[in-house]
């Protein structure tokens, strides 16, 4: 059985639960998602990803993108899929896991504003700018770090604190900036640490966890 989605014009999260959606109505086959930008393409594969779908995105132009996910019998079994071109990192994730898991499990940290606190901007952009430090400084991490509306522009080029945040990564933190506020913000083509997610994510993430630090 195949299913197609017209998730065109549909704002984030949207794409992705009509995808997720889709998914729980089919057995078996191929799910066609046509949606009208890069950062949908992103989260919809992200999300497949996750399922562990085999998932495969084809640009017809600018404004046109169709995401193709593979429901098989195999998958249901929760066998592994990869995506089409998505590198064997099987020894890197045995090499990462020589080494202790510093993380807090339900523990994350949400970053709305590149700022800290209220008052003068410089002042808040300095104090942001030393918190993610500490962040790189103290004995348990958090699991993931959200950085959604003015916070985007902290994993984008032209942050004072990439470094420290690619740090973190390193160190097995998930990094998630929110698609919708890339886009809002036009620097979508110059996030540089991390990966992009969507509101929907955001608000699973949030939902389970059990400690949300917000500076």
């Amino acid at each position: 059985m195949n299913k197609s989605i017209d998730a065109r014009g549909l704002q984030c999260p949207y794409p992705v639960i009509e995808t997720k959606k889709a998914l729980k109505e089919i057995s078996e086959g191929i799910i066609e998602v046509y949606v009208d930008n890069a950062i949908a393409v992103q989260n919809i594969v992200k999300m497949a990803n996750n399922e562990k779908l085999k998932s495969k995105s084809e640009k017809i132009d600018d404004s046109n993108y169709i995401v193709r996910i593979t429901v098989s019998k195999e998958s249901e079994k929760g066998l592994t899929a990869k995506t089409d071109n998505e590198p064997d990192n099987s020894e890197q994730a045995e090499e990462e896991s020589c080494y202790p898991d510093k993380r807090e499990e339900h523990t994350i940290v949400v970053l709305s504003s590149e700022y800290m606190g209220e008052g003068d901007e410089q002042l808040g952009k300095t104090l942001m700018k030393g918190f993610i430090f500490a962040l790189t400084k103290i004995e348990q991490l958090p699991k993931k770090i959200i950085l959604y509306n003015g916070g985007a522009r902290l994993s984008a080029e032209g942050s004072d604190s990439l470094e420290d945040l690619k740090f973190l990564e390193s160190q097995g933190v998930e990094i998630l900036t929110c698609g919708t506020c890339l886009s809002y913000y036009n620097i979508a083509e110059k996030l540089c640490v991390g990966s992009v997610t969507n509101m929907y994510t955001i608000a699973e993430i949030m939902f389970a966890a059990t400690k949300i630090i917000k500076p």
